[in-house]
């Protein structure tokens, strides 16, 4: 047996050693609620086996239950399910089965602006750590990517990979700390024949050495069914077969149902299954009794060993032993780098990432210089105006609206679909949360100096302002602040909602923090109402207009009249700060304000992210009486 694991890693042999992992579950039910309908029911005690060294497929018609089934088993989806499942023979430990299993979703997203090899060292120095040499992570990504038939591509941009290099480097990232288990969601679909064997003569090359994978599939042709070490069938939520693909010929021979000659075995049970000729299906889910036998042909039908240890799929266990795991424990799965290297990897890739995207930056430059010249042209030579005054106010607000929807659109826009990829790699325990949001928003900062900068620099002169190095700089910080604000905005919108929600939403919630930044400035302010007073409080912008007003108006000189002008009133800059009611205010004290709603939105933002990717039972309480009224405004309509 040692021997034969030997040989079997043998192809991979910079790869960290695993431990062979077996995989039962038995009564696995799920059920998700369809407001006053009651609850639907998607897997009905179902069962079931996955051995290590095979290449397993779940098959079945579409709705019958197959992803969601890769999801429980996965861990990556355990609300409302109930049932047991067993790893090696004990009780399943959630935390510890995610450390050791990988899973790759349908979505195959990759990491943009890099090349397979780059993007395959940054997944080594994550999953690795830095104690592996580099000429180590080397040859490991060399063998897997040789495996994988990817050495061709290894310089290629992960952006212009075709569809079934995708699929294979998605395989490729996963592999790197050599995990025993591997789950894949219709790791063949929008392929080709030819990159579908591909794809499953690989896989099945991966589960030869001694993995256990598992996928579902969408119909198979008879040449990939028979490739298939074991295939697993389901049909309204129950087992109708389990046992190696052609075998299933005999089964239904033996339930006097006749497969046609040369018919595809795969579409053919699938057809039974959608009931196209009669139904069978009870009668297929107890020759199986539900999953917990095994058809062979060569004997009767092989039964499963009772579970153990009763589990359910939260991984709350009623009756578990300090020593289990004992054997997979040994081995280090997560986090193989630090936080500090984490953060580092992640921020150096998004910068990179950032760098290459040319077209992108140039785009931005541009606009901050076309939107700086035309503001600044608008209110061309007004700072120093005694007649201008209010028009300067206007240039101020104007800025502030710049930098708040400048910054936060681009996050609106991209974020969403950020957030599916830190889905995958965060599931896969890449890499602590915390690191990757606070690379996240260190790696913006320097962007948003340069592109702020530009746009200051060219309304700044062409307004012509004081030219004061002190109030220069007040007056780039504010903006800078304000447009860090606005784009912590933006992911507190996006962290949660979809591409065209975020885009609606984000634009909208902006308004009132625009009307409540100037609204009763002057005269009218005692006459405003308690509750509008309080919600000016809430707007970052009032503190940002509020610091430029007291950065670049106060202890000013008296401005001069034009002489076209029979009369300026506010020629006394410090007058009319009082007049706006602002002769109060304290710029630093905004500044520290500003930062601390910086700290409260980011906070928001990684809440809210974290709760996506992983809710607490509040969070999950909250989704499900969000179901409940969507369910219920459906049946009102």
């Amino acid at each position: 047996m040692a021997m034969e694991m030997q040989s079997r890693d043998s192809s991979l042999r910079c790869l960290p050693k695993r431990p062979a992992v077996d995989i039962e579950f038995h009564d696995v039910t799920y059920t998700v609620p369809q407001g006053r309908k009651g609850s639907k029911v998607i897997l009905r005690s179902i069962n079931g086996q996955f051995r290590s060294g095979q290449l397993t497929a779940i098959l079945g018609p579409s709705g019958a239950g197959k992803s969601t089934l890769l999801n429980i088993i996965a861990g990556y989806k355990c609300q409302g399910a109930t049932g047991q499942i067993i790893v090696n023979g004990e009780s399943r430990n959630l935390k510890q089965f995610r450390k050791m299993s990988r899973y790759i979703m349908q979505n195959d997203l990759v990491q943009p602006m890099l090349s397979v090899e780059e993007a395959m060292m940054v997944a080594a120095d994550l999953k690795l750590g830095i104690n592996v040499p580099k000429s180590d992570k080397k040859k490991a990504i060399d063998e897997i990517l040789k495996l994988l038939r990817l050495e061709k591509a290894s310089t290629t941009s992960t952006n212009k990979l075709s569809g079934g290099e995708r699929k294979r480097l998605s395989v490729a990232l996963e592999l790197l700390n050599n995990p025993p288990v591997l789950l894949l969601d219709e790791p063949t679909t929008g392929l080709d024949d030819m990159s579908c064997s591909q794809c499953i003569s690989l896989l099945k090359t991966i589960a030869e050495e001694g993995r256990t994978v598992i996928c579902s599939i969408h119909t198979p042709s008879a040449k990939l069914f028979s490739m298939f070490d074991s295939v697993y069938i389901i049909s309204e939520g129950q087992c109708v077969y389990q046992g190696y693909g052609p075998e299933v010929v005999g089964y239904l021979s033996d339930l006097d149902i006749e497969c046609p000659r040369h018919y595809n075995p795969a579409d053919f049970i699938i057809e039974v299954c959608c009931k196209e000729y009669g139904d069978y299906h009870d009668r297929m889910v107890s020759a199986i009794d539900n999953g917990r036998n095994c058809y062979s042909s060569n004997a009767a039908a092989l039964t499963m060993e009772p579970p153990i240890v009763p589990v359910d799929l939260k991984g709350s266990i009623s009756s578990i032993k300090e020593e289990v795991y004992a054997d997979l424990s040994s081995s280090s799965f997560e986090h193989e780098s630090n936080w500090t290297t984490q953060f580092w990897i992640l921020i150096s890739r998004m910068w990179l990432q950032m760098w290459r995207d040319r077209s992108y930056l140039l785009l931005r430059v541009v606009l901050h210089v076309i939107i700086g010249v035309i503001i600044g042209t608008l209110y061309f030579g007004m700072g120093q105006d005694g007649s201008r005054t209010l028009f300067n106010f206007g240039f101020y607000f104007c800025c502030l609206i710049f930098f708040m929807y400048i910054p936060m659109m681009p996050v609106l826009l991209q974020f969403p679909t950020e957030v599916q990829l830190v889905k995958r790699e965060h599931f896969n325990k890449w890499y602590r949360l915390s690191a990757y949001f606070t690379a996240l928003s260190f790696s913006t900062i320097p962007v948003q100096i340069v592109l702020g900068s530009i746009y200051v620099l060219f309304v700044y002169f062409l307004t012509n302002q004081p030219l004061e190095l002190d109030r220069l700089f007040m007056f780039f910080l504010i903006c800078i602040l304000t447009a860090i604000i606005s784009e912590s905005l933006g992911l507190l919108v996006a962290a949660q909602l979809t591409v065209v929600n975020a885009m609606f939403i984000g634009p909208v919630i902006s308004v009132p923090f625009m009307l409540l930044a100037v609204y009763g400035f002057g005269s009218g302010y005692d006459t405003i109402p308690p509750l509008i007073k309080i919600a000016m409080y809430f707007s970052y912008l009032r503190y940002s207009l509020e610091g430029l007003i007291h950065a670049m108006l106060t202890d000013r000189q008296k401005l001069d009249c034009p002489e076209t002008e029979e009369y300026c009133i506010y020629t006394d800059l410090n007058f009319f700060v009082k007049e706006m009611g602002m002769e109060h205010t304290k710029f630093w004290m905004d500044v520290a304000v500003l930062c601390f709603i910086i700290v409260l939105f980011k906070g928001g933002s990684y809440y809210l992210l974290r709760q996506r990717l992983r809710p607490n039972k509040t969070f999950i309480a909250l989704q499900y009486i969000g179901r409940l009224v969507k369910s219920h405004l459906g049946l009102a309509r």
